[in-house]
C-alpha cells in the first residue's frame, strides 16, 4: 500500500485551517520568511512548493533573495531583524548554503520562537525531553510522523532502521521514534554489512541520498519504507531528460513491503506541509507569550 504523501498533507493542511482562523480572529496574521541565497534550482522548486502550500491555507509569505557572495556576518544581520519583526512568525534558511556561509551560525542566530526548520539547539533539545516538547520539530521527521500516524502504523516495540545520520532528518527521527516507545538502529553510508541492520527492521527509513541503497533482498516480508531520498536519474522519455527516484528500489521492494512511500509524492509534500502546521504552531506560542 503507497503511503500516500500529497492526499496526507492536504489532510493536515485541512486540520490547521480552524487554528489559523482562530488566530486570524484575534489580528494575528501567520507569516513564514524564507532566506534564498543564489538560484540553486532545486532549492527554487521546493520553494514554490512552500509558497503553494502558504497560501493555499491562507499563510503569509515572504522571500527574501540574496547573492551568492554574501557573508555569514550580512545573512546574520538579516535573521536579526526578522527576529525583531513582530509580523514575521517563522524563519527558513534555504540548503544548501555555498560554502563561505557557516550555516550553524546561522542556525544559532535565529530566534528559538521563529525556528520553524526545527534546527536550533534549542528545538533540537527539547526533542530529547519528550514527545509532549516537540513544539517546533524539524519539518521532514515531524512530517514522517504524521505520515505513520495517518496510516495508523504504531511504531511502539517495532524495529526500526533509520539509515542516514544527517541533524536535518536521521538523528532527529531516531529521536522522535524514541519517544514513542519503538527500538531504533541509526545506520549510514560507512555502515559495515548494511543488509544486516535492515533485515531486521519493521521499518526502514531511508535518507541518505543514494540510488538504489535499500534492495528487496534487503529487507523482509510486510516491511514499512520510508524514502526521503530524491535522486536524478537519467530518463531520455521524460520532458526534462530526468526522473526522480528515493533511495530505495521502489519497483521490486514494493512486492514485499506492507507500506511504502513512493518518490515523488511521499515525504516531500508532508515536510512541506509540516512547515506550514510549525509556522502555525509558533504564531500560536508567539501570541501566548505576549
Amino acid at each position: 500500500m503507497l503511503l500516500d504523501g500529497k492526499k496526507t498533507a492536504k489532510n493536515v493542511l485541512k486540520r490547521v485551517k480552524p487554528r489559523l482562523e482562530k488566530l486570524k480572529k484575534q489580528n494575528i496574521n501567520p507569516k513564514m520568511a524564507i532566506i534564498m541565497v543564489g538560484k540553486n534550482p532545486a532549492s527554487l522548486s521546493y520553494i514554490r512548493q512552500k509558497r503553494k502550500f502558504c497560501e493555499s491555507v491562507g499563510v503569509l509569505y515572504e522571500q527574501r533573495d540574496f547573492e551568492e557572495n554574501i557573508t555569514t556576518k550580512e545573512l546574520i544581520k538579516e535573521i536579526e531583524d526578522i527576529n525583531k519583526n513582530n509580523s514575521i512568525h517563522g524563519v527558513i534558511v534555504q540548503l544548501p548554503l555555498p560554502e563561505q556561509v557557516n550555516a550553524p551560525l546561522l542556525f544559532r542566530a535565529i530566534d528559538p520562537g521563529k525556528d520553524v526548520d526545527g534546527f536550533t539547539a534549542y528545538n533540537i533539545g527539547k526533542m530529547f525531553l519528550s514527545k509532549d516538547f516537540e513544539h517546533l520539530p524539524p519539518a521532514t521527521p515531524k512530517g514522517i510522523i504524521t505520515l505513520l500516524d495517518e496510516y495508523q502504523i504504531n511504531v511502539e516495540g517495532k524495529e526500526v532502521v533509520v539509515v542516514g545520520h544527517s541533524n536535518i532528518v536521521g538523528k532527529p527521527i531516531a529521536i522522535m521514534l524514541l519517544n514513542r516507545g519503538a527500538t531504533v538502529t541509526v545506520c549510514h553510508l560507512k555502515t559495515k554489512d548494511l543488509k544486516e541492520h535492515v533485515k531486521k527492521a519493521d521499518i526502514v527509513i531511508v535518507a541518505a541520498g543514494k540510488v538504489n541503497l535499500i534492495t528487496a533482498d534487503m529487507v523482509k516480508d510486510g516491511v514499512v519504507i520510508i524514502d526521503v531520498g530524491i535522486n536524478k536519474i537519467n530518463d531520455p522519455d521524460k520532458e526534462k531528460g530526468y526522473r526522480l527516484v528515493g533511495d530505495a528500489d521502489f519497483e521490486n521492494i514494493e512486492k514485499k513491503a506492507s507500506y511504502i512511500t513512493p518518490v515523488p509524492g511521499g515525504v516531500g509534500p508532508m515536510t512541506v506541509a509540516s512547515l506550514v502546521e510549525n509556522v502555525i504552531s509558533a504564531s500560536e506560542r508567539l501570541s501566548d507569550n505576549n
